[in-house]
């Protein structure tokens, strides 16, 4: 039931400005509490050619003809009514006066319903005015909240209840307002013509912890026992707060991750998951999850929970670490340098948390770091020995990778001192050892033969290289009396290194044996077989153009079945004749 002027009583009223017809007025309705009274307030008029001598009337209840035979109220002419009527009906009005204002009295549910008024004055003059007021039979105070309530605004809640009952006056105290605000009462306000109400307001400003509050309002009537009560529920409209949300996160890849945003808010937010502009999820819900399957490393990063209603907006961020194990390092930087030159080689990775990254070479660690995800390796002047393998190993707790590079250092030749003679009965082997890079050009050369062989005649020299060694044997065969002096000389692009090669053996002390006089006449039987074979192997040169070129020195032998040759095992059975 709303009263004042939310829905104003409506008045009929049939008069005449000047002469007068039939006609009623009184309240469309009107209500009270249940045990108490309530005084209908009515007025009627009739042509003013009638002058009756004594005016009588009588109220129905629920029906205006009274053919129908309805319960009669009230009868001025008998007073005779309905049992349900008796002892609670009487006329408080003067009929004389046109007055016709009914009261009824201990109120009961079943006495709700609409109340006729029939004018009765004699004869046939007598007529049921179809103006009717409907009684409302109420239990509860009426507490009126305004249609939207929000947080942070003054509010004015009313609680009104019917004050029509002239015996019993209603006093009005709330419930459950404190922490609210404090009551202010107005009293007996006229809701309209001939009915009153009685009005205590309520102001607040009210918060987000009043949503859902619940406020009484109690009526009570002294002097007796009777006494209502009625609650309303605040509907506290307000902006979302985040209240749930995961802390950072930390997952390994490949796991499920579940992040989680709630919030308080009314009504209902529209919750929106976000990463980096992009919308993932969104639903109008007080909870939403965020689901992510398998996550990877593209998925680590800064996440966004928004709320949002029609009066504000909330949001907050939480952050994903995708934890995982290195991922195989990369190298870049000076692969091949010149000895003496710096040399920088940095290695990277990717991994959650960073890894400890290290480079090896040979098992000794030549440069680490904790927690970085780089590693510069300098050298400040590279030799021979730096060049070779290494490898950058980056490890975490969530596992290990490793990548190997080449360092190559380029240098001039390097003639080392193993490199020798030695002679074994009738052969002469010369062992040249070079470290060298790139890939040197190795020559043995006979000054006292005014020979020079290099690793092209392979029929006379093999040479075979393992990493920046290079290994070339000069193989002589014959009866030599005395073997002969032989420089190995190595050469490359950054130099060239010349060592005589010392000998082992028994032909040095041989020739110290033979003395002068015969070194005189080997000496003659070897000039004689250089002969022989020059003129030989040019004759041969012409044909199948040998690997000496014209002005090429050939092989000197020491005697007509001395001989150059290659590997040994290759060449073992060779005789002299096999070169011409």
């Amino acid at each position: 039931m709303i009263f004042l002027t939310t829905l104003p009583l409506f008045w009929i009223m049939i008069s005449a400005s000047r002469g007068g017809h039939w006609g009623a007025w009184m309240p469309s309705s009107i209500s009270a509490f249940e045990g108490t009274c309530v005084s209908i307030p009515c007025r009627f008029d009739f042509p003013d050619e009638l002058r009756p001598a004594v005016v009588h009337g009588v109220w129905y209840f629920n029906s205006p003809y009274p053919k129908n035979y309805p319960p009669v109220v009230f009868k001025s002419r008998t007073q005779v009514v309905h049992e349900s009527f008796q002892g609670r009906s009487r006329l408080l009005g003067d009929l004389g006066l046109r007055n016709c204002t009914l009261l009824l009295s201990s109120l009961s549910p079943e006495l709700g319903g609409k109340y006729y008024f029939r004018g009765d004055l004699g004869g046939y003059n007598q007529y049921t005015f179809s103006e009717h007021s409907v009684l409302d039979i109420i239990n509860t105070p009426n507490i009126v909240v305004p249609p939207e309530v929000v947080v942070g605004s003054e509010v004015e809640v009313s609680c009104m209840v019917p004050d029509n009952c002239p015996e019993l006056r209603p006093e009005l105290s709330w419930l459950g307002h404190e922490g609210l605000g404090e009551p202010s009462v107005l009293g007996r306000l006229r809701e309209d013509e001939g009915t009153w109400v009685q009005v205590s307001l309520l102001h607040f400003v009210p918060t987000r912890e009043a949503n859902g509050h619940r406020l009484g309002c109690q009526a009570s009537f002294p002097n007796t026992t009777l006494q209502f009560e009625g609650y309303a529920s605040l509907d506290v409209k307000y902006p979302p707060v985040i209240v749930e949300m995961n802390a950072s996160v930390e997952a390994i890849e490949g796991s499920h991750v579940s992040l989680l945003c709630g919030a308080d808010s009314n009504p209902l937010p529209l919750l929106t998951w976000m990463r980096d502009g992009t919308v993932l999820r969104e639903a109008v819900a007080e909870s939403l999850f965020l689901d992510l399957e398998e996550v990877t490393p593209a998925e680590d990063g800064v996440y966004a929970c928004l709320a949002e209603n029609a009066y504000g907006q909330d949001n907050r961020t939480v952050g994903l670490s995708v934890m995982y194990a290195p991922r195989k390092p990369m190298v870049n930087g000076t692969m091949v340098a010149v000895e003496g030159e710096m040399v920088s080689i940095l290695c990277s990775t990717q991994s959650n948390p960073d890894p400890i990254l290290t480079i090896f070479k040979e098992k000794q660690i030549l440069a680490t770091v904790i927690y970085e995800s780089e590693l510069q390796l300098e050298l400040p002047a590279v030799t021979p020995e730096d060049d070779g393998e290494y490898w950058c190993v980056a490890e975490n707790q969530y596992g290990q990778r490793a990548t190997t590079f080449n360092l190559s250092v380029e240098f001039a030749p390097l003639i080392l001192l193993e490199s020798h003679c030695a002679a074994a009965r009738d052969t002469v082997q010369c062992l040249c050892v070079v470290k060298s890079n790139p890939e040197p050009s190795v020559a043995f050369e006979l000054p006292s033969r005014n020979v020079t062989v290099n690793e092209t005649e392979r029929e006379f020299v093999y040479s075979e290289r393992s990493g920046l060694l290079l290994t070339s044997i000069l193989t002589l065969r014959g009866q030599a009396q005395a073997p002969p002096r032989v420089i190995c000389t190595a050469h490359n692009l950054y130099g060239t290194k010349s060592l005589e090669l010392p000998f082992q053996g028994a032909h040095r002390l041989m020739w110290a044996k033979i003395g002068p006089v015969g070194a005189v006449g080997a000496f003659a039987i070897l000039i004689a077989t250089v002969c022989y074979i020059t003129q030989t192997r040019r004759k041969k040169n012409v044909t199948e153009s040998p690997s000496f070129s014209a002005g090429d020195n050939p092989p000197v032998l020491f005697s007509s079945d001395f001989r150059i040759s290659g590997a040994p095992e290759k060449y073992e059975s060779r005789e002299v004749s096999t070169l011409e």
